[in-house]
């Protein structure tokens, strides 16, 4: 019950932010989702704002895992050039790299290499959809208000930035906790550990050293995730582009997760801790799974199972 309600707030705070940033009843958004999990938390906010009386658009490529008809938006459909079961291994693929054995030192360039067989396939829709002018044509002619988007993939900043219209963002976070560096929030190094150190905010001497060097390599991470982005920006906006400064002109950030689960640090008054809502939906479990996680309880600290719902028991 704690997961549900705790959702529930933070997909009518999602809601509240969106209107602050100029959506009234009867507006159009234009929304561009990331397939897969990430479509589960943007879709309900998204029926809440259709419900609300918004005219809602979402842009999905013809071969899609779960962007479904719906009678709470029209679908913009766009050409791709793989079929259902190159998508499919794809994400088969990176489910069972999380599973794949490595050390401490290769666990980087390990995580690297499975993020690539997503990062490359939203790479080619975003090509696909920003060489297709009758779609783009669609889109300027739609007079959208904003762009609801989910920008771990810099596809939607992009497509905001060609149309001219105020966005709004919506995820878990970036590689590294980039949204920190974006958005220009303090980000210590001396304090906050960063992604695969495995640190705790009371590091030793040696620790803030690797620390450090972590963060030093993160802009050469961003590089290697997004440059390709950063040459189809610049050949649609017929201009030099830097994604950062793109990423930099968002209206809100809705970020979906816990203050009191991330460590302590100021954050820019556009970014808004949302909870998480992947717990929305509640089902009652069979009583053998009830059984087996019962006793899974015994072997995980009580601090991830609070995480994992979002709230305390």
């Amino acid at each position: 019950m704690a997961c549900h309600l705790h959702a529930c707030r933070g997909a009518s705070a999602g809601v509240f932010f969106l209107a602050l940033c100029g959506l009234v009843a009867g507006d159009k958004l234009l929304v561009f989702p990331q397939d897969g999990s990430h479509w589960l938390s943007m879709k309900d906010i998204v029926e809440h704002l259709s419900d609300r009386g918004h005219d809602i658009v979402v842009l999905v490529p013809e071969v899609n895992l779960l962007l479904r008809e719906s009678k709470y938006y029209t679908r913009k459909i766009y050409t791709v050039p793989y079929d259902e079961e190159e998508l499919k291994t794809r994400f088969r693929t990176f489910g069972n790299g999380h599973f794949a054995e490595r050390s401490f030192l290769s666990a980087p360039l390990v995580e690297y290499r499975n993020n690539m067989n997503v990062v490359e396939l939203c790479f080619i829709n975003c090509q696909h959809l920003l060489k297709d002018q009758d779609t783009l044509d669609f889109l300027k002619e739609g007079k959208f208000d904003a762009l609801f988007t989910d920008p771990a993939m810099p596809c939607g900043v992009i497509l905001a930035e060609y149309l001219g219209l105020p966005s709004v963002y919506l995820f878990r976070g970036f590689p590294c906790s980039l949204e920190h560096t974006f958005s220009r929030s303090p980000n210590p190094v001396s304090y906050i550990p960063r992604c695969y150190t495995k640190f705790s905010d009371h590091m030793t001497f040696p620790q803030r050293v690797g620390n450090f060097l972590v963060n030093w390599l993160e802009p050469f991470l961003f590089y290697c995730l997004y440059s390709k982005y950063e040459d189809l920006a610049s050949e649609v906006l017929k201009r030099d582009v830097h994604l950062p400064a793109l990423y930099r002109k968002g209206s809100v950030w809705l970020l979906r997760y816990d203050f009191v689960f991330d460590y302590p640090r100021p954050v820019m008054p556009n970014m808004v801790f949302i909870g998480g809502t992947n717990c929305k939906k509640k089902k009652d479990l069979s009583q053998g799974r009830t059984q087996r996680l019962q006793r899974a309880v015994w072997f995980l600290p009580s601090v991830v199972l609070r995480e994992a719902c979002g709230s305390p028991e």
